[in-house]
Protein backbone atom coordinates (compact mmCIF):
# COMPACT_ATOMS: atom_id res chain seq x y z
CA UNK A 1 0.00 0.00 0.00
CA UNK A 2 0.88 3.94 -0.66
CA UNK A 3 0.93 5.68 2.16
CA UNK A 4 -0.90 9.04 1.89
CA UNK A 5 -1.62 11.93 4.12
CA UNK A 6 -4.96 13.20 4.78
CA UNK A 7 -4.18 16.64 3.36
CA UNK A 8 -3.45 15.15 0.07
CA UNK A 9 -6.12 12.69 0.01
CA UNK A 10 -8.75 14.94 0.64
CA UNK A 11 -7.32 17.66 -2.26
CA UNK A 12 -7.35 14.32 -4.71
CA UNK A 13 -8.38 14.95 -8.39
CA UNK A 14 -9.59 11.13 -8.76
CA UNK A 15 -10.50 7.90 -6.64
CA UNK A 16 -6.92 6.24 -6.00
CA UNK A 17 -7.14 2.75 -5.47
CA UNK A 18 -4.77 1.08 -2.66
CA UNK A 19 -3.98 3.41 -0.31
CA UNK A 20 -3.25 3.89 3.51
CA UNK A 21 -4.00 6.15 5.90
CA UNK A 22 -2.00 6.54 9.40
CA UNK A 23 -3.73 8.94 11.95
CA UNK A 24 -5.29 8.94 15.21
CA UNK A 25 -8.73 8.28 15.70
CA UNK A 26 -10.94 11.63 16.60
CA UNK A 27 -14.08 9.81 16.00
CA UNK A 28 -15.69 6.31 15.89
CA UNK A 29 -19.56 5.91 15.36
CA UNK A 30 -20.61 2.11 15.19
CA UNK A 31 -23.08 0.54 12.90
CA UNK A 32 -24.88 -2.83 12.24
CA UNK A 33 -21.95 -4.50 10.52
CA UNK A 34 -19.93 -1.38 9.86
CA UNK A 35 -18.10 1.44 11.80
CA UNK A 36 -17.39 5.22 10.82
CA UNK A 37 -13.74 6.45 11.88
CA UNK A 38 -12.90 9.69 11.48
CA UNK A 39 -9.13 10.14 11.33
CA UNK A 40 -6.83 13.01 11.79
CA UNK A 41 -2.79 12.48 10.90
CA UNK A 42 -1.75 16.43 11.75
CA UNK A 43 -1.21 16.92 8.09
CA UNK A 44 -4.39 19.51 8.33
CA UNK A 45 -7.47 20.71 9.69
CA UNK A 46 -9.89 18.23 8.58
CA UNK A 47 -10.46 14.66 8.85
CA UNK A 48 -11.18 12.23 6.66
CA UNK A 49 -13.59 9.42 6.99
CA UNK A 50 -13.19 5.49 6.64
CA UNK A 51 -16.26 3.10 6.54
CA UNK A 52 -14.82 -0.28 8.07
CA UNK A 53 -16.96 -3.24 7.55
CA UNK A 54 -17.87 -6.19 9.56
CA UNK A 55 -15.31 -9.33 8.64
CA UNK A 56 -12.34 -7.18 7.37
CA UNK A 57 -8.91 -7.77 8.55
CA UNK A 58 -8.63 -6.55 11.87
CA UNK A 59 -12.06 -6.00 12.38
CA UNK A 60 -11.82 -7.80 15.95
CA UNK A 61 -9.97 -4.90 16.94
CA UNK A 62 -12.82 -1.98 16.88
CA UNK A 63 -13.51 -2.31 19.93
CA UNK A 64 -10.53 -0.99 21.40
CA UNK A 65 -9.88 1.46 18.85
CA UNK A 66 -11.73 4.69 20.13
CA UNK A 67 -10.50 8.10 20.12
CA UNK A 68 -6.67 9.18 20.57
CA UNK A 69 -5.90 5.73 19.30
CA UNK A 70 -3.44 5.45 16.59
CA UNK A 71 -4.71 3.40 13.54
CA UNK A 72 -3.42 2.60 9.72
CA UNK A 73 -6.30 1.76 7.30
CA UNK A 74 -5.88 0.41 3.75
CA UNK A 75 -8.28 1.03 1.25
CA UNK A 76 -9.20 2.95 -1.28
CA UNK A 77 -10.24 6.69 -1.98
CA UNK A 78 -14.02 7.26 -3.16
CA UNK A 79 -16.24 9.72 -3.30
CA UNK A 80 -18.23 10.40 -0.94
CA UNK A 81 -22.13 10.60 -0.67
CA UNK A 82 -22.10 12.74 2.65
CA UNK A 83 -22.39 16.09 2.53
CA UNK A 84 -19.52 18.44 3.65
CA UNK A 85 -16.88 15.71 2.45
CA UNK A 86 -15.73 15.40 -1.17
CA UNK A 87 -13.87 11.78 -0.23
CA UNK A 88 -14.01 8.94 2.45
CA UNK A 89 -11.69 5.53 2.47
CA UNK A 90 -13.35 2.18 1.71
CA UNK A 91 -11.54 0.41 3.95
CA UNK A 92 -9.71 -2.98 2.98
CA UNK A 93 -7.78 -3.45 6.40
CA UNK A 94 -7.40 -2.10 9.49
CA UNK A 95 -4.89 -1.75 12.09
CA UNK A 96 -4.76 -0.97 15.43
CA UNK A 97 -1.28 0.70 16.02
CA UNK A 98 -1.43 2.35 19.56
CA UNK A 99 -4.40 1.80 21.68
CA UNK A 100 -5.84 4.94 24.02
CA UNK A 101 -7.53 3.89 26.94
CA UNK A 102 -10.71 5.61 26.78
CA UNK A 103 -11.29 6.05 30.78
CA UNK A 104 -8.02 8.26 31.20
CA UNK A 105 -7.79 9.57 27.62
CA UNK A 106 -7.94 13.39 28.59
CA UNK A 107 -8.94 14.18 25.19
CA UNK A 108 -12.54 13.64 24.09
CA UNK A 109 -15.19 15.26 22.14
CA UNK A 110 -15.79 18.42 23.39
CA UNK A 111 -14.63 21.72 23.93
CA UNK A 112 -11.45 21.86 26.49
CA UNK A 113 -10.28 24.86 28.14
CA UNK A 114 -6.74 26.63 27.20
CA UNK A 115 -5.98 26.14 30.77
CA UNK A 116 -6.45 22.95 30.99
CA UNK A 117 -4.64 22.13 27.59
CA UNK A 118 -1.81 23.89 29.07
CA UNK A 119 -1.38 21.20 31.42
CA UNK A 120 -1.46 18.07 29.34
CA UNK A 121 0.68 20.10 26.27
CA UNK A 122 1.97 17.04 25.09
CA UNK A 123 -1.26 16.04 23.70
CA UNK A 124 -3.11 19.55 23.10
CA UNK A 125 -1.56 19.23 19.18
CA UNK A 126 -4.14 16.98 18.30
CA UNK A 127 -7.07 19.61 19.01
CA UNK A 128 -8.08 21.14 16.23
CA UNK A 129 -7.20 24.83 17.65
CA UNK A 130 -3.26 23.48 18.53
CA UNK A 131 -3.05 21.42 15.53
CA UNK A 132 -3.82 24.71 13.61
CA UNK A 133 -1.57 26.99 16.06
CA UNK A 134 1.49 24.69 15.00
CA UNK A 135 0.62 24.81 11.32
CA UNK A 136 0.67 28.14 11.35
CA UNK A 137 3.49 28.56 13.56
CA UNK A 138 5.96 25.82 10.96
CA UNK A 139 4.42 27.87 8.09
CA UNK A 140 5.27 31.01 9.34
CA UNK A 141 8.96 30.41 10.13
CA UNK A 142 9.05 29.41 6.48
CA UNK A 143 8.11 32.19 5.46
CA UNK A 144 9.99 34.55 7.81
CA UNK A 145 13.09 33.08 6.15
CA UNK A 146 11.25 33.00 2.27
CA UNK A 147 10.83 37.40 2.99
CA UNK A 148 14.28 37.48 3.70
CA UNK A 149 16.26 35.07 1.31
CA UNK A 150 14.20 36.44 -1.05
CA UNK A 151 15.78 40.05 -0.38
CA UNK A 152 18.94 38.27 -0.75
CA UNK A 153 19.42 38.48 3.43
CA UNK A 154 21.87 36.35 5.35
CA UNK A 155 20.98 34.23 7.69
CA UNK A 156 22.97 34.56 10.95
CA UNK A 157 22.87 31.63 13.71
CA UNK A 158 23.67 34.11 16.69
CA UNK A 159 24.66 32.50 19.98
CA UNK A 160 22.29 31.62 22.44
CA UNK A 161 25.51 31.94 25.44
CA UNK A 162 27.22 35.24 25.70
CA UNK A 163 28.90 37.63 27.73
CA UNK A 164 27.28 40.83 26.64
CA UNK A 165 23.83 42.10 27.91
CA UNK A 166 22.37 43.36 24.93
CA UNK A 167 19.33 45.47 26.38
CA UNK A 168 21.84 46.49 29.92
CA UNK A 169 18.37 45.49 31.85
CA UNK A 170 20.71 42.62 33.97
CA UNK A 171 17.33 40.14 33.49
CA UNK A 172 19.60 37.50 31.71
CA UNK A 173 19.73 33.29 33.76
CA UNK A 174 22.95 33.00 34.10
CA UNK A 175 24.88 30.11 33.00
CA UNK A 176 27.71 27.96 34.58
CA UNK A 177 29.14 24.53 35.78
CA UNK A 178 28.97 25.22 39.43
CA UNK A 179 27.61 23.28 41.82
CA UNK A 180 24.65 24.92 43.25
CA UNK A 181 24.82 22.19 46.65
CA UNK A 182 28.60 22.88 46.75
CA UNK A 183 28.94 24.98 49.82
CA UNK A 184 31.01 28.78 49.92
CA UNK A 185 31.40 31.54 46.98
CA UNK A 186 31.85 30.18 43.45
CA UNK A 187 34.14 32.29 41.79
CA UNK A 188 33.49 32.97 37.82
CA UNK A 189 37.35 32.56 37.09
CA UNK A 190 37.04 29.03 38.08
CA UNK A 191 33.87 28.51 35.41
CA UNK A 192 33.80 27.39 32.36
CA UNK A 193 34.60 30.16 30.80
CA UNK A 194 36.41 31.98 33.31
CA UNK A 195 33.79 35.11 33.56
CA UNK A 196 30.17 35.43 33.74
CA UNK A 197 27.61 34.30 30.97
CA UNK A 198 24.29 34.20 30.21
CA UNK A 199 21.60 32.88 28.06
CA UNK A 200 21.10 35.85 25.00
CA UNK A 201 18.38 38.17 25.48
CA UNK A 202 19.13 39.23 21.79
CA UNK A 203 21.33 38.16 18.18
CA UNK A 204 21.20 41.96 17.85
CA UNK A 205 25.21 42.98 18.44
CA UNK A 206 26.20 39.25 16.72
CA UNK A 207 23.93 40.45 13.62
CA UNK A 208 25.63 43.78 13.40
CA UNK A 209 28.72 42.40 13.35
CA UNK A 210 27.86 40.41 9.85
CA UNK A 211 25.52 43.15 8.69
CA UNK A 212 28.88 45.48 8.76
CA UNK A 213 30.61 42.53 6.81
CA UNK A 214 27.98 41.01 4.45
CA UNK A 215 25.48 44.00 4.29
CA UNK A 216 22.20 42.78 5.04
CA UNK A 217 21.82 39.85 7.73
CA UNK A 218 19.01 38.33 10.24
CA UNK A 219 18.79 36.03 12.61
CA UNK A 220 15.93 33.86 13.55
CA UNK A 221 16.32 31.83 16.84
CA UNK A 222 15.69 31.61 20.78
CA UNK A 223 16.19 34.20 23.19
CA UNK A 224 15.64 34.34 26.96
CA UNK A 225 14.52 36.51 29.95
CA UNK A 226 14.54 36.24 33.17
CA UNK A 227 11.64 38.39 34.40
CA UNK A 228 9.40 37.47 36.96
CA UNK A 229 6.30 38.07 34.81
CA UNK A 230 3.17 36.12 34.85
CA UNK A 231 1.33 38.29 32.07
CA UNK A 232 -0.42 36.48 29.20
CA UNK A 233 2.31 38.39 26.97
CA UNK A 234 5.59 37.28 28.59
CA UNK A 235 7.39 34.12 29.01
CA UNK A 236 11.03 33.51 29.70
CA UNK A 237 11.97 31.78 26.11
CA UNK A 238 10.68 33.04 22.93
CA UNK A 239 12.01 33.10 19.49
CA UNK A 240 13.05 36.29 17.67
CA UNK A 241 13.62 37.51 14.15
CA UNK A 242 16.11 40.10 14.17
CA UNK A 243 17.08 42.08 10.79
CA UNK A 244 20.10 43.82 10.34
CA UNK A 245 21.32 46.60 7.50
CA UNK A 246 24.37 48.32 6.62
CA UNK A 247 24.07 51.75 4.58
CA UNK A 248 20.37 52.06 6.18
CA UNK A 249 18.58 54.67 8.28
CA UNK A 250 15.34 54.77 10.68
CA UNK A 251 13.33 55.53 7.30
CA UNK A 252 14.65 52.50 5.75
CA UNK A 253 14.32 50.20 9.07
CA UNK A 254 10.68 51.50 9.15
CA UNK A 255 9.78 50.23 5.27
CA UNK A 256 11.35 47.04 5.67
CA UNK A 257 9.05 46.32 9.15
CA UNK A 258 6.05 47.66 6.77
CA UNK A 259 6.50 45.50 4.40
CA UNK A 260 7.52 42.25 6.57
CA UNK A 261 4.58 42.53 8.16
CA UNK A 262 2.23 42.53 5.10
CA UNK A 263 4.10 40.07 3.30
CA UNK A 264 4.08 37.58 6.39
CA UNK A 265 0.09 38.40 7.04
CA UNK A 266 -0.36 37.44 2.87
CA UNK A 267 1.70 34.78 3.21
CA UNK A 268 -0.28 32.57 5.64
CA UNK A 269 -3.37 34.09 4.49
CA UNK A 270 -3.16 32.01 1.04
CA UNK A 271 -0.95 29.25 2.30
CA UNK A 272 -3.04 28.75 5.67
CA UNK A 273 -6.21 29.77 4.78
CA UNK A 274 -8.57 26.35 6.22
CA UNK A 275 -6.43 26.91 9.76
CA UNK A 276 -6.67 30.95 9.61
CA UNK A 277 -10.62 30.42 9.48
CA UNK A 278 -10.58 28.50 12.72
CA UNK A 279 -8.99 31.30 14.57
CA UNK A 280 -11.63 33.94 12.69
CA UNK A 281 -14.62 31.86 13.30
CA UNK A 282 -13.90 30.41 17.52
CA UNK A 283 -11.54 32.72 18.57
CA UNK A 284 -11.50 36.81 17.30
CA UNK A 285 -14.26 37.86 15.04
CA UNK A 286 -12.67 40.77 14.56
CA UNK A 287 -9.26 38.96 12.98
CA UNK A 288 -10.09 39.01 9.49
CA UNK A 289 -10.33 42.78 9.43
CA UNK A 290 -7.61 43.40 11.55
CA UNK A 291 -5.55 41.21 8.98
CA UNK A 292 -7.22 43.14 6.14
CA UNK A 293 -5.57 46.33 8.03
CA UNK A 294 -2.47 45.18 8.05
CA UNK A 295 -1.84 43.56 4.81
CA UNK A 296 -3.80 46.13 2.88
CA UNK A 297 -3.76 50.46 4.92
CA UNK A 298 -0.41 52.15 4.81
CA UNK A 299 0.87 52.34 8.45
CA UNK A 300 1.19 55.90 9.74
CA UNK A 301 4.47 57.35 10.65
CA UNK A 302 4.00 59.25 13.99
CA UNK A 303 6.61 61.23 16.04
CA UNK A 304 6.77 59.79 19.25
CA UNK A 305 5.77 63.44 20.60
CA UNK A 306 3.24 63.80 18.09
CA UNK A 307 1.85 60.59 19.46
CA UNK A 308 2.01 61.47 23.25
CA UNK A 309 0.40 65.20 22.16
CA UNK A 310 -2.45 62.89 21.12
CA UNK A 311 -3.27 60.73 23.71
CA UNK A 312 -3.36 63.87 25.83
CA UNK A 313 -5.90 65.33 24.50
CA UNK A 314 -8.04 61.85 24.63
CA UNK A 315 -6.90 61.89 28.18
CA UNK A 316 -10.49 62.05 29.16
CA UNK A 317 -13.80 59.98 27.85
CA UNK A 318 -16.46 62.40 27.52
CA UNK A 319 -18.01 61.54 30.55
CA UNK A 320 -14.64 63.16 31.97
CA UNK A 321 -13.58 59.50 33.18
CA UNK A 322 -9.58 58.87 32.57
CA UNK A 323 -9.56 56.99 29.61
CA UNK A 324 -6.26 55.70 30.64
CA UNK A 325 -4.97 53.50 33.60
CA UNK A 326 -1.52 54.76 32.97
CA UNK A 327 -0.73 58.51 33.10
CA UNK A 328 0.42 60.18 29.76
CA UNK A 329 3.28 62.72 29.49
CA UNK A 330 6.23 62.86 27.08
CA UNK A 331 9.22 60.69 28.87
CA UNK A 332 6.87 57.57 29.31
CA UNK A 333 7.35 54.25 27.29
CA UNK A 334 3.82 54.02 25.72
CA UNK A 335 1.62 51.19 27.73
CA UNK A 336 -0.41 48.79 25.65
CA UNK A 337 -3.36 50.91 26.16
CA UNK A 338 -2.14 54.01 24.54
CA UNK A 339 -0.29 51.82 21.49
CA UNK A 340 -4.47 49.94 21.46
CA UNK A 341 -5.49 53.60 21.39
CA UNK A 342 -3.44 55.14 18.70
CA UNK A 343 -4.14 52.00 16.20
CA UNK A 344 -7.68 50.56 17.19
CA UNK A 345 -9.45 53.97 17.85
CA UNK A 346 -7.49 57.45 16.57
CA UNK A 347 -6.12 55.79 13.22
CA UNK A 348 -7.92 52.84 13.05
CA UNK A 349 -4.82 51.31 11.33
CA UNK A 350 -1.04 50.42 11.93
CA UNK A 351 1.30 53.14 13.61
CA UNK A 352 4.60 53.27 13.49
CA UNK A 353 5.96 55.44 16.39
CA UNK A 354 10.00 56.86 16.07
CA UNK A 355 11.97 59.30 17.51
CA UNK A 356 11.45 58.37 21.38
CA UNK A 357 13.18 59.75 24.57
CA UNK A 358 16.68 58.49 24.87
CA UNK A 359 16.52 58.12 28.62
CA UNK A 360 13.79 54.97 27.85
CA UNK A 361 15.73 53.48 24.84
CA UNK A 362 19.41 51.40 24.85
CA UNK A 363 22.56 52.74 24.43
CA UNK A 364 22.91 51.27 21.06
CA UNK A 365 20.08 54.08 19.64
CA UNK A 366 21.53 56.47 17.26
CA UNK A 367 21.07 60.02 18.85
CA UNK A 368 19.08 62.80 17.18
CA UNK A 369 20.44 65.98 16.52
CA UNK A 370 18.14 67.49 19.59
CA UNK A 371 20.05 65.56 22.15
CA UNK A 372 16.52 64.49 23.66
CA UNK A 373 15.53 61.56 21.54
CA UNK A 374 17.16 58.76 19.51
CA UNK A 375 16.48 57.22 15.93
CA UNK A 376 14.11 54.88 17.61
CA UNK A 377 10.91 52.76 16.03
CA UNK A 378 8.30 50.88 16.96
CA UNK A 379 5.58 48.92 14.83
CA UNK A 380 2.04 49.18 16.61
CA UNK A 381 -0.92 47.03 15.14
CA UNK A 382 -4.85 46.70 16.25
CA UNK A 383 -5.38 44.32 18.96
CA UNK A 384 -1.74 43.66 19.50
CA UNK A 385 0.15 46.67 20.47
CA UNK A 386 3.81 46.56 19.84
CA UNK A 387 4.84 44.05 17.27
CA UNK A 388 8.41 45.57 15.97
CA UNK A 389 10.83 47.26 17.67
CA UNK A 390 13.98 48.67 16.38
CA UNK A 391 16.35 51.71 15.56
CA UNK A 392 19.02 53.15 13.56
CA UNK A 393 22.02 52.00 15.41
CA UNK A 394 24.19 54.77 16.78
CA UNK A 395 27.57 54.45 14.68
CA UNK A 396 29.92 57.45 15.58
CA UNK A 397 32.53 56.04 18.01
CA UNK A 398 32.42 59.20 20.45
CA UNK A 399 28.71 59.41 21.01
CA UNK A 400 28.36 55.69 21.23
CA UNK A 401 31.21 55.56 24.48
CA UNK A 402 29.59 58.16 25.79
CA UNK A 403 26.24 56.39 25.83
CA UNK A 404 27.89 53.47 27.23
CA UNK A 405 29.26 55.90 30.45
CA UNK A 406 25.90 57.25 30.78
CA UNK A 407 24.74 54.41 31.17
CA UNK A 408 26.82 52.61 33.85
CA UNK A 409 27.66 50.11 31.19
CA UNK A 410 31.13 47.86 31.82
CA UNK A 411 32.64 49.55 28.48
CA UNK A 412 35.43 46.52 28.32
CA UNK A 413 33.19 44.16 27.77
CA UNK A 414 32.35 46.38 24.00
CA UNK A 415 35.09 46.78 23.16
CA UNK A 416 34.85 44.62 20.17
CA UNK A 417 31.23 46.64 19.60
CA UNK A 418 33.02 49.49 19.61
CA UNK A 419 36.07 48.08 17.02
CA UNK A 420 33.14 48.54 14.33
CA UNK A 421 32.99 52.16 14.92
CA UNK A 422 36.34 52.01 14.95
CA UNK A 423 37.05 50.44 11.41
CA UNK A 424 34.98 51.09 8.55
CA UNK A 425 31.93 52.42 10.32
CA UNK A 426 28.90 52.98 8.74
CA UNK A 427 25.45 54.08 9.08
CA UNK A 428 22.92 51.05 10.08
CA UNK A 429 19.47 50.08 11.17
CA UNK A 430 17.61 46.78 12.26
CA UNK A 431 14.62 45.53 14.53
CA UNK A 432 13.12 42.86 16.63
CA UNK A 433 10.17 41.01 16.12
CA UNK A 434 8.95 38.23 18.44
CA UNK A 435 7.86 35.19 16.96
CA UNK A 436 5.12 34.51 19.16
CA UNK A 437 3.32 38.26 19.23
CA UNK A 438 3.33 37.77 15.66
CA UNK A 439 1.65 34.47 15.63
CA UNK A 440 -1.10 35.82 18.55
CA UNK A 441 -1.28 38.79 16.01
CA UNK A 442 -2.29 36.55 13.09
CA UNK A 443 -4.65 33.77 15.35
CA UNK A 444 -6.32 36.17 17.57
CA UNK A 445 -4.75 33.75 20.72
CA UNK A 446 -4.25 36.66 23.64
CA UNK A 447 -1.96 34.20 25.81
CA UNK A 448 1.80 33.68 24.85
CA UNK A 449 1.69 30.06 26.50
CA UNK A 450 -0.83 29.49 23.40
CA UNK A 451 1.19 30.01 20.60
CA UNK A 452 4.56 28.13 21.46
CA UNK A 453 4.88 24.45 22.10
CA UNK A 454 6.25 23.93 25.57
CA UNK A 455 6.06 27.07 26.96
CA UNK A 456 8.53 28.28 29.65
CA UNK A 457 7.10 30.78 32.34
CA UNK A 458 7.66 31.34 36.13
CA UNK A 459 7.80 28.01 38.46
CA UNK A 460 6.81 25.87 34.72
CA UNK A 461 9.26 23.89 33.22
CA UNK A 462 7.49 20.88 32.21
CA UNK A 463 7.31 18.82 28.87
Amino acid sequence: MNRIKVKAALSAKEPREDIQINGWVRTKRDGKGFAFVEINDGSCLSNIQAIVDEGLPGWDDMPRVGTGAAVSIDGELVESPGKGQKWEVRAKALRLIGEADQESYPLQKKRHSDEFLRSIAHLRPRTNKFGAMFRIRSEAAYAVHKFFRDRDFRYVHSPIITGSDCEGAGEMFRVTTHDPAQPGAQSYEKDFFGKEAALTVSGQLTAEIFATSLGDVYTFGPTFRAENSNTPRHAAEFWMIEPEMSFCDIHGNMDLGEQFLKYLVRHLREHCAEDMALFAQWVDKTLDATLDSIENDTFVRLPYTEAIEILLKNAKTKKGKDRFEFPVEWGIDLQTEHERFLTEQHFKKPVIVFDYPKDIKAFYMRMNDDGKTVAAMDVLVPRVGEIIGGSQREERLDVLQARIQEMGLPEEEYWWYMDLRRFGTVPHAGFGMGFERLLMMVTGVTNIRDVIPCPRTPRHLEF
